[in-house]
């Protein structure tokens, strides 16, 4: 490829396709944007303290690892983190355009639709999960405060008590409320639930810290140590990186309104490195005064929760816990498909239709049942979870190795031929060819059983092998435009 230092906003070949552009898929203007740093770290502070995340790191001490090894594991995954996080939200920061759109550069204007279904097939099986885990917190708290209500939690309508679809329908409906308001008020709530969340897991450690008599065990009776060890480590960090590989490739969704590059970088430093290494503090604290306690090995903070003697905290705590996972929901899984959707059909949905009929998918999974079958999640979404390294692959090679981070920016949005991103009938076969391969590699690590001992490096397999291979066969010949999108932009929210 052939770069062309060419800035100008007015040199525009084609006029914008309608079934490429809308409101809610173009550019954002610089100018306007509102999301600063704290806005960027309260991302991280609300996501990274999601129950499922402490489900995840409190299982690493009963697997063998000390409190030292905890916290050596996400420091090196923060560091990780921290680097693709940030190469991936400059990518938002300098088109302005959200994740199916940033697709269309590698894939093509058509071929975009692989990478953004992935990433949305995976965004509303998990929805609909984490809006089952904070019903069931908040089946719990009814039912403390209210035991009459124990009456309503013992039949199963579609595997679930009245109880729990009443939960779970007000806790959907809360967050179809909130997003039909669009990014702008999901910005709002993120503010809100940051320091709440903060707080009330902080002050949940103390209280258990106190509870322990200032004294906490370091690791189990039998720790992992020599090179066991080691290799938990390196795998604990590697599937905490996968975790969050369904961010790396849509952060551009929330920096495409970031007011700078500076703003990236210092809410990430704050939200990443800073934010894990006290989330692994909180989990060392939580899972080794349990311990102390009693030798038992908890599997989450409800189970702490569940022993608050006082009505009133039991009650802040449990709708803290709600309100946190409420956030991880609307950032991490809600937002994903909705521009998914609005790619597939511009014409017919935007921001508030898709995210109903991604609430609604949500739904008529029944969720439930999907995360009470080890087997579903095992394989479906771990299948689908190892092929968004792949795709991550393709993508930051051709944007950051080829281009060199030159886009340009209205041809993303025409169907005419000489486009820059129409390459074969809208799909570029060369990204393809790498995807592949590289995908179906990473699907068997992550879910043959005779790779179980690597395969929680399936992620980091698949983009590597996926980024090396369309290195070697990408077009270098085609001339490379770099102009803004500041024409077509709309405000950013």
């Amino acid at each position: 490829m052939t770069a062309l230092d060419d800035q100008s906003p007015v040199e525009t070949r084609t006029a914008v396709s309608p079934g490429l552009y809308t409101y809610d898929l173009a550019p954002t203007k610089r100018e306007g944007r509102r999301w600063g740093a704290y806005n960027v770290f309260t991302l991280w502070a609300n996501d990274v303290h999601s129950l499922g995340n402490y489900a995840f790191a409190i299982g690493l001490f009963a697997l063998g690892l000390s409190v030292w090894g905890i916290l050596a594991a996400f420091a090196l995954a923060s560091v990780l983190l921290f680097l693709l996080l940030t190469l991936s939200g400059f990518m938002g920061h300098k088109t302005g355009v959200p994740f199916p759109v940033m697709s269309r550069i590698a894939f093509g204007i058509n071929g975009a639709r692989i990478p953004a279904g992935v990433r949305g097939a995976v965004a509303i099986a998990w929805f609909g999960i984490q809006t089952y885990l904070a019903a069931v917190v908040l089946s719990a708290l009814l039912v403390a405060m209210f035991p009459e209500l124990s009456r309503l939690d013992t039949n199963s309508v579609l595997g679930q008590s009245t109880l729990g679809w009443i939960t779970f329908l007000a806790l959907w409906a809360l967050q179809v409320l909130i997003v039909s308001y669009g990014m702008q008020m999901i910005r709002r709530y993120m503010a809100f639930a940051a320091p709440t969340t903060l707080i009330t897991m902080c002050a949940l450690a103390v209280w258990m810290f106190v509870r322990a008599d200032g004294s906490i065990s370091l690791s189990i009776d039998a720790p992992l140590t020599g090179g066991a060890m080691w290799l938990q480590i390196l795998q604990a960090a590697a599937l905490w990186v996968v975790i969050y590989g369904t961010f790396v490739l849509n952060f551009c969704d929330f920096t495409r309104s970031a007011r700078s590059r500076t703003s990236i970088v210092r809410g990430n430093v704050v939200g990443i490195p800073v934010n894990m290494l006290f989330f692994a503090v909180i989990v060392a604290v939580l899972s080794g005064a349990q311990f102390q306690l009693d030798g038992r090995v908890i599997t989450s903070p409800t189970d702490i929760v569940r022993t608050i003697p006082n009505m009133f905290l039991l009650a802040t705590a449990s709708l803290a816990l709600i309100a946190l996972t409420v956030a991880v929901n609307l950032l991490a899984n809600f937002v994903a498909p909705i521009y998914a959707l609005v790619n597939l059909f511009p014409r017919r949905l935007n921001f508030r239709r898709a995210a109903l009929v991604s609430a609604v998918l949500g739904l008529v999974i029944t969720p439930w049942n999907l995360y009470n079958n080890p087997i579903v999640v095992n394989y479906f979404l771990g299948g689908l979870g190892a092929l968004l390294g792949p795709l991550f692959g393709v993508i930051m090679a051709d944007y950051w190795l080829l281009r060199r981070a030159r886009v340009n920016v209205p041809d993303l949005y025409t169907e005419d031929e000489r486009g820059e991103y129409h390459y074969r009938r809208g799909y570029n076969p060369r990204a393809v060819a790498a995807f592949v391969p590289s995908a179906a590699i990473a699907v068997v690590v992550a879910l043959v059983p005779a790779f179980q001992d690597v395969a929680g490096f399936s992620w980091f397999l698949g983009a590597v092998l996926a980024a090396g291979l369309y290195t070697v066969i990408a077009d270098r010949a085609t001339p490379i435009r770099d102009v803004d999108g500041e024409l077509i932009a709309v405000d950013a929210e």
